[in-house]
């Protein structure tokens, strides 16, 4: 069996509500389904993002934590 992983970020506005970021979704899911890849499943990735020390401690920013979403398919 083979995976693909995709990256997943759905772009919304303020006045958009959840409605439009599931169409976002199932829109990569038929894509990959023309492909023949089944989804599986929507995954969390969670990842730390190294802080910069800045310029003589100008400007510096500390580590941080983000979450980023990755959907699964299989064939």
């Amino acid at each position: 069996m083979e995976y693909r992983v995709v990256p997943f970020a759905a772009s919304i506005t303020q006045n958009d509500g959840a409605g439009k970021a599931a169409a976002q979704l199932q829109s990569l899911i038929t894509q990959h389904a023309e492909e023949r890849w089944e989804y599986v499943r929507l995954e969390s990735v969670e990842t730390n993002i190294a802080g910069s020390s800045g310029c003589f401690g100008f400007g510096a920013s500390p580590s941080r934590t983000v979450s980023v979403s990755m959907i699964v398919f299989r064939r």
